[in-house]
């Protein structure tokens, strides 16, 4: 799957890692509907900190159609609220 974090690129992302990346999301999810601020910020950054360890970078020139956009490190709580889907960022 190929995931764009926004202001930053994409990255290859094998559906096996999804199952982990899931647990992320909950607690992002959770924090969010808690409006828990340090909660949500540490766990956005563990998120998309653990999709960049996980995926493989596109070269900068290549533009492949994203199956997932995830929100930029410095999204602020409302501007990933606007995101969400059904049950978080992440499908699953």
């Amino acid at each position: 799957m190929i995931v764009r974090i926004m202001g930053e690129g994409q990255v290859a992302l094998a559906d096996s890692h999804f199952a982990e990346l899931n647990k992320l999301d909950d607690e992002l999810l959770a924090e969010m509907e808690s409006s828990d601020g340090p909660g949500f910020r540490a766990t956005l950054q563990a998120l998309l900190a653990r999709v960049r360890e996980l995926g493989t970078p596109l070269p900068d020139d290549s533009l492949e159609p994203s199956e997932l956009i995830l929100p930029s490190p410095d999204a602020t709580l409302e501007e990933v609220r606007a995101m969400l889907r059904d049950g978080g960022l992440i499908p699953g």
